[in-house]
């Protein structure tokens, strides 16, 4: 079984573990509706990637209470 030679020192573990960061997903605003969308991606809220539309977006419509 692997075994270390050398206990590795607390700054050397720290600084080994400071490069686990979780970053956040790049973005950017979408030209036509100005919503953040992911890079080389659609964007969700309208369709458009590059100016073209290239999503069909399906919008839910609210349900109308019929009170009598």
């Amino acid at each position: 079984m692997a075994v270390p030679k050398k206990r590795r020192s607390k700054a050397k573990k720290r600084t080994h573990r400071s490069l686990w960061k979780i970053s956040s997903p790049e973005t950017q605003t979408c030209k036509q509706c100005g919503e953040l969308t992911l890079l080389h991606h659609a964007c969700t809220h309208c369709g458009y990637y590059k100016g073209k539309h290239v999503l069909k977006i399906k919008i839910k419509e609210e349900k109308t209470n019929k009170e009598s």
